[in-house]
């Protein structure tokens, strides 16, 4: 069931005709982008959007009207004794009623499915109504205007209502208009029937006042409109980044998983490589040898030798990059034991001893001695410690010197270095070599090219062993490879438990009575 599984998430990964998830909001995206990107947003797209915040204000702030109302026909009643103000102030609570209910309706509609021109008309209608109610307020005070006590109490009154009705329809900046305009068209008509300066001055009066509020509120709504636009920029962007991390998420989770599918596929043909590279190994041996009969043509014995070389450089790199997928795939078991880094040291270089004396190269073994045994896999410890080697006799010159030193880390532990004096690594190109298949420029040069996955092998054994691996060179110096293991995998040697004497006279004796 669980190779299945995996054979159907390789399936998904190779499969590049899939659909982008996220293919609608993307294509969202790119349009609002190319709007903000043309100036395609123009002031009559966000009508729609003002007309549903001046909804919102009004349903916040539906009682300001009737208290308004209901104020001003107290005062009236208290400076003219009379009621008409109280039977007016029943029609101009139906005129704010009207307008209530209008937003209401308007409220419940999806906004995406509002008609902009319409409701605007229905809220101007509706705001009509009040200027006239409040026109026909004004028009029976005009006969109050005698006073002055009459002229502050109508000139009061109409600041208040411009003020209340500019800054409770910033969102819809003409519905002021539409309050105000019938109210100084009374004031007009009477300053011009009666003809008196005190009129006159009044209706200019409250002309300067209207025009400041109206300007205000024109101010105001255009500051809405710009900070309208910065929210819907910023939540086209956020959506926009929304989108490209989404994005990223499904790249990278695509890109782990095809690398876990390159792994896997590389890990489970171990046996089928393998066999093959075998038996070419096998038999070309035996043909070089002349374990069944001895070639007489030279020539085809040298065939041979390339045969059984080539095949024996080809079984090496097909383990290394075994070992690396294993490794990457997490299917790299150790087998822990205990183990004596200076046995397998010396054992590892007992098997290069033989090139390093072809190259007249000296290894020098520095151990401390009574090193404790280590916990650890002694498989991946000897490859550790010949690839370690092998890079060391291979870029170390001739008459050259290699020290293996052995000892204890100032934390508990123990530390495996390996130095030679050789060519050296250019301090930028460490990360490189350390990278898989990766090659520094004195390695490319060289005649003995490697496969790049020695020391990243190296990295990911001593991490799997919880150590650390450092690699410090100075080009035309040498460079020395350091193995750390933590203290926790030293096998300290405990002293047994000692048994104190027992006292026959202090033993308590158990029996009947």
């Amino acid at each position: 069931m669980v190779n299945s599984d995996e054979q159907i998430a390789d399936k998904n990964i190779l499969d590049r005709t899939q659909k982008i998830p996220n293919a609608a909001v993307m294509n969202a995206v790119k349009s609002k982008r190319e709007k903000l990107q043309h100036g395609a947003f123009v002031k009559n797209n966000y009508a729609r959007e003002m007309l549903v915040l001046h909804t919102q204000s009004l349903l916040e702030g539906a009682a300001i009207g009737p208290i308004l109302v209901i104020s001003v026909a107290v005062a009236s009643y208290y400076l003219q004794h009379t009621i008409d103000a109280f039977l007016w102030s029943i029609f101009a609570s139906i005129a704010y009623t009207i307008l209530t209910l209008v937003a209401r309706s308007a409220a419940k509609l999806n906004p995406n499915d509002m008609k902009t021109t319409t409701w605007q008309r229905r809220y101007y209608a509706s705001y009509f109504i009040i200027g006239l109610v409040w026109s026909a307020f004004f028009a029976l005070q005009t006969t109050f205007l005698t006073s002055e006590s009459g002229y502050f109490f109508v000139a009061a009154s109409l600041l208040i209502l411009t003020a209340t009705t500019a800054t409770s329809t910033l969102a819809l900046s003409a519905a002021v208009y539409y309050v105000v305009i019938p109210i100084l068209s009374v004031l007009a008509f009477h300053a011009i029937r009666t003809q008196s300066i005190a009129d006159v001055g009044h209706l200019g009066f409250q002309l300067l006042a209207a025009g400041f509020f109206i300007l205000l509120s024109r101010k105001l709504y255009q500051s809405n409109v710009a900070r309208l636009e910065h929210q819907l920029e910023k939540d086209a962007l956020i959506a926009e980044l929304e989108v490209a991390n989404s994005l990223s998420d499904e790249a990278r989770r695509r890109a782990e998983e095809a690398n876990l599918a390159k792994s896997r596929f590389l890990a489970s043909m171990s046996h089928e490589l393998r066999t093959p590279l075998n038996a070419i190994l096998g038999f070309s041996e035996i043909m070089k040898n002349g374990v069944m009969g001895k070639i007489e043509n030279p020539q085809y014995v040298q065939y041979m030798g390339d045969i059984h070389s080539s095949g024996q450089h080809l079984l090496n790199l097909i383990n290394e990059i075994l070992d690396l997928s294993r490794i990457e795939a997490g299917r790299y078991e150790l087998s822990e034991e205990s183990v004596s880094l200076a046995d397998i040291s010396s054992d590892c270089i007992a098997m290069v001893q033989l090139k390093a004396r072809n190259k007249d190269i000296n290894i020098v073994e520095l151990f401390e001695e009574s090193l404790p045994m280590v916990w650890a896999d002694e498989k991946s410890i000897r490859q550790v410690i010949l690839n370690l080697l092998s890079n060391a006799v291979k870029f170390t010159p001739s008459k050259g010197e290699i020290n293996i030193k052995l000892g204890w880390t100032a934390g508990g532990g123990q530390y495996l270095s390996i130095t030679d004096n050789g060519t050296g690594i250019p301090e930028e190109e460490i990360p490189i070599v350390l990278s898989a298949f990766g090659q520094g420029s004195i390695a490319i040069k060289s005649a003995e090219q490697g496969t790049g996955l020695g020391l990243p092998i190296v990295q990911a054994i001593m991490k799997k062993h919880e150590g650390n691996f450092t690699l410090k060179s100075k080009l035309r110096v040498g460079t020395t490879a350091t193995c750390t293991f933590p203290a926790k995998r030293v096998m300290q040697s405990i002293s047994p438990v000692e048994q104190t004497p027992v006292n026959n006279s202090t033993k308590k004796r158990v029996g009947t009575r």
